[in-house]
């Protein structure tokens, strides 16, 4: 119910979109968000963690800077990429896959192209968040549904965070989840295992109060209140 209440509150008002406009790609509309619409507590520390870099200066961090608590652990679920950006649009290039990627997907990727390892069907759908996380070097966070082989409707959390090196962006870390309202499900295939495609069903760019506050701290800013 809580996330619930942040989300309205967050877009109900001047809300701003962004259009992606690299040149063969279709336009996808993006919101601009806050840090707090993620909604796994792990993504949030990934993404918490790029924050506290991207900070210091307000720019892109490296990748080397980049140490979060317990990475180990995430490791199932982090799909790592290089970027090229000397090509229109960017080529992305897999380093590794996370084992659920694999299982989502049908088989490894890793040294392949992005958009030729998703395919015709699923490359529209998938690459105009990579290109515009690019393109505004900020995270990307994206829900979609869709059914596992079972008809099981499954929401795919995909949060990327960007990483640059002498103003380019140069790699990408994604962070990729799971989860069912109907409690257990199938991953195996859940990408390729039916004729329906991915139903987007939110799209932003996390461009809002950048920065990471600490838990227990209370901005100067705030208003405090005392019975």
């Amino acid at each position: 119910m809580l996330q619930s209440v942040v989300f309205i509150e967050y877009f109900r008002f001047g809300r701003i979109i962004t259009r992606l406009t690299l040149a063969g790609i279709v336009a996808v509309e993006f919101e601009s968000a806050h840090p707090s619409v993620v909604k796994s507590i792990k993504q949030r520390d990934l993404l918490n963690t790029w924050l506290r870099l991207f900070a210091r200066d307000q720019s892109t961090p490296r990748i080397e800077e980049y140490h979060p608590n317990r990475i180990e652990e995430e490791l199932p679920d982090l799909v790592f990429y290089t970027v090229d950006c000397g090509e229109a649009p960017p080529r992305l290039t897999i380093q590794s896959d996370g084992t659920r990627m694999s299982s989502a997907y049908g088989h490894t990727g890793k040294g392949r192209y992005l958009d030729e390892y998703l395919g015709a069907t699923l490359a529209p759908i998938v690459m105009p968040v990579y290109y515009e996380c690019i393109a505004r070097r900020l995270p990307a966070y994206t829900i979609s549904n869709i059914d596992d082989i079972y008809g099981r409707i499954v929401a795919y959390e995909r949060l990327l965070l960007p990483f640059a090196e002498d103003g380019n962006i140069i790699h990408i870390i994604a962070s990729l989840k799971t989860i069912s309202e109907d409690g257990g499900f199938e991953i195996r295939n859940l990408m390729r295992g039916n004729e329906k495609l991915p139903v987007p069903k939110f799209r932003a760019i996390i461009d809002r109060d950048l920065f990471h506050r600490a838990p227990g701290r209370i901005s100067s800013g705030d208003a405090l209140e005392f019975d």
